[in-house]
C-alpha cells in the first residue's frame, strides 16, 4: 500500500470516530430544542443520550472479534454507512419513539468506529509513525466533545434540529468511499463468529437495555408497581445469568475475570465515575441553560463550549505529565479538581449565566485529562501487549455505562425532587419568606415574614413559572451536588492501587 493513500485512509478512520464522538455531544445545546418539537416529557428526556451511549457499550466488546471476522477495512465502511444510515434515520423521526430506536442503532455503529482508529494506529500504520498517527486520533476525540455544543446549537437555531444529524451523511459516505479505496484488503475470517457464545450476548443485551428502560421510566412510576418489579427482576436475572455465563465459557462476549485483577477493577471504577460525571455535567447544564435560562441553541453552545475548549488547552500538559508523575497523584488531582468543579455548580441560581457559570466549567475541562490519561495507565499497565485492546474496551465501556447510568440519575432527581422544592417554595412564599422570594426572583421588599392575602389570578400567572423555575434550580443543584460527591468518594479508591512510579 502506497504511503499516501495508508494517511489519507487513516485521515478518513478519524474524521469517522470525530463523527461518532461529536453525536454524543451535539445534542447537548439541541436538547430543549427537540423536547419541544417532539412533546417530549422532561423526564424522558434522557434517553436521547443514555439509548445512544448505552448501544455503544454493546458495540465495543464486539469490535475486536469483528474486525478479525471481517477486517479493518470491511468493518470500518461498513459501520460508517450504518452510522450514516441511523443519523438519516434521527433526523427524519417524527416521534420520540422513532427517534430513540434510530439513536440505539446510531450509537451501536458509532461505538465501533472509535476503538477501530485506536486499532489501525497498531495493524496499519508503521512502528516508526505511531505518535503522528496517536496524535491524529487524539486530535480527532479531544476536538469533537468541543466543537459539539457550539455545532449543534448555531445548526439547531440557523436551520433546524434535524441537522445535527444531517450533517453526518455526506461526510459519512465520503469516509465509506475513502476507506473502502485506500485500505489494504485483510483476509477476512468469519469462522470467528462461529467461536462468539452468542447466547451471553443476548443476555448482556437484555440486562442493558432493561436497565437502561428501568432507569429512564422508573421516575415517571416513582420506582413503584408491578411494571418496575418486572423490569428489576428482568435485569438481575439476565445479568446473573450473563455473568454466570461469561465465567464459565470459552469465548464470552467480555471477558468479566480481568476484573479478579484488583488494579483494573479500580481502575473501571475510576472510568465508570468519570463517564457518570462527563456526560451527567454536560447534560445537566445544557438543561439548565434551556428550562431555567430559557436559552436559544447557540447561546447553550457558546456557554457549552467552554468545558470543551479548556480540556483542549490542557491536554499537551497533561500527555507530558503522565509519563513523568505517579498517576494515582495526577488522578487525584484530576478528580478532585473535576469534583470541585461540579460542587461550585451546585450554588446556581435561576440567573446564573455566563460569568457564574465559566470557572465551574473550566475546572472539569481542565480536570478530564488528568482524570483519564493516568487512571488508563493504572487500569492497563497490569496487562501483556496482547491483551491491552480488549481490556481497553472493557475500560472505555465502563465510562459509557457510567454516562447512561449517570444521566437516568439526573432524571429521577429532576423528577421526584422538583414538585416538593415548588411546593415548599409555595409555602414558604405564602408565609411571606423574603429569602424564598429571593430564590425566586421575586421582590424581597414585598415579603415581611407574615402570612400574605389572597393572590388575583393575573399576579399568581407571572409568578408560578418563577416558582417553578426556582424549585427546578434547587433540584439541578442537588444533582451536581450528588455528581461532586461521587467524584470525592472516588478519590478513596487510590490508595488502594498499586503505586506507578512513573
Amino acid at each position: 500500500m502506497k504511503s499516501g493513500a495508508l494517511w489519507l485512509g487513516f485521515a478518513a478512520m478519524c474524521l469517522g470516530m470525530f463523527m461518532a464522538v461529536l453525536d454524543i455531544q451535539v445534542v447537548a445545546s439541541s436538547l430543549s430544542a427537540i423536547q419541544a418539537a417532539l412533546h417530549i416529557p422532561l423526564s424522558r428526556l434522557g434517553w436521547i443520550q443514555t439509548a445512544y451511549l448505552m448501544a455503544e457499550v454493546v458495540a465495543i466488546p464486539l469490535t475486536g472479534i469483528l474486525t478479525r471476522a471481517l477486517s479493518l477495512r470491511i468493518l470500518f465502511g461498513a459501520a460508517t454507512l450504518g452510522f450514516v444510515v441511523a443519523s438519516w434515520a434521527c433526523a427524519l423521526s417524527p416521534s420520540f419513539d422513532m427517534l430513540i430506536a434510530a439513536r440505539v442503532v446510531q450509537g451501536f455503529f458509532g461505538g465501533m468506529l472509535i476503538p477501530s482508529v485506536f486499532t489501525a494506529v497498531f495493524v496499519l500504520i508503521p512502528k516508526q509513525h505511531h505518535i503522528l498517527a496517536t496524535t491524529m486520533a487524539g486530535v480527532a476525540a479531544l476536538l469533537a466533545p468541543t466543537l459539539g455544543p457550539l455545532l449543534g446549537g448555531w445548526l439547531t437555531q440557523t436551520q433546524s434540529w434535524h441537522w445535527i444529524f444531517l450533517i453526518n451523511i455526506l461526510p459519512g459516505l465520503v469516509v465509506v468511499l475513502v476507506v473502502l479505496a485506500t485500505l489494504k484488503n485483510e483476509k477476512a475470517d468469519i469462522a470467528i463468529l462461529k467461536r462468539l457464545d452468542f447466547l451471553t450476548l443476548f443476555l448482556f443485551a437484555v440486562f442493558l437495555a432493561g436497565l437502561l428502560w428501568l432507569l429512564n421510566e422508573g421516575p415517571r412510576y416513582h420506582w413503584r408497581g408491578p411494571y418496575i418489579l418486572g423490569l428489576a427482576v428482568l435485569c438481575a436475572i439476565a445479568c446473573g445469568w450473563g455473568i454466570r455465563r461469561a465465567l464459565s465459557v470459552v469465548n464470552p462476549f467480555v471477558q468479566l475475570r480481568r476484573f479478579g485483577n484488583r488494579g483494573f477493577a479500580l481502575g473501571c471504577g475510576l472510568s465508570f465515575v468519570l463517564g457518570f460525571g462527563l456526560y451527567g455535567s454536560v447534560y445537566l447544564l445544557s438543561l439548565f441553560l434551556g428550562l431555567v435560562r430559557n436559552h436559544a441553541p447557540l447561546a447553550i453552545g457558546e456557554i457549552l463550549v467552554v468545558s470543551g475548549a479548556a480540556q483542549l488547552i490542557t491536554a499537551p500538559l497533561a500527555t507530558w505529565a503522565e509519563t513523568r508523575f505517579d498517576a494515582r497523584l495526577l488522578t487525584a488531582l484530576g478528580f478532585a479538581l473535576f469534583g470541585a468543579g461540579l460542587i461550585a455548580n451546585g450554588f446556581t441560581t435561576i440567573t446564573s449565566d455566563f460569568d457564574a457559570l465559566f470557572w465551574p466549567q473550566a475546572m472539569r475541562g481542565l480536570a478530564v485529562m488528568f482524570c483519564l490519561l493516568p487512571a488508563t495507565r493504572l487500569a492497563l499497565e497490569y496487562w501483556p501487549p496482547h491483551e491491552v485492546a480488549e481490556a481497553s474496551g472493557l475500560f472505555n465501556l465502563m465510562r459509557n455505562l457510567g454516562g447512561a447510568i449517570g444521566i437516568a440519575a439526573i432524571d429521577t432527581i429532576l423528577t421526584e425532587r422538583t414538585p416538593g422544592h415548588v411546593a415548599s417554595l409555595v409555602t414558604r412564599l405564602q408565609a411571606g419568606d423574603p429569602a424564598a422570594a429571593a430564590l425566586a426572583g421575586l421582590p424581597t421588599r414585598l415579603f415581611h415574614n407574615h402570612a400574605m392575602g389572597p393572590v388575583d389570578p393575573i399576579t399568581q400567572a407571572l409568578i408560578e413559572p418563577m416558582v417553578r423555575r426556582a424549585g427546578l434550580t434547587q433540584s439541578f443543584n442537588e444533582a451536581w451536588w450528588l455528581l461532586g460527591g461521587l467524584f470525592l468518594l472516588a478519590l478513596l479508591l487510590l490508595p488502594a492501587m498499586r503505586r506507578n512510579p512513573g
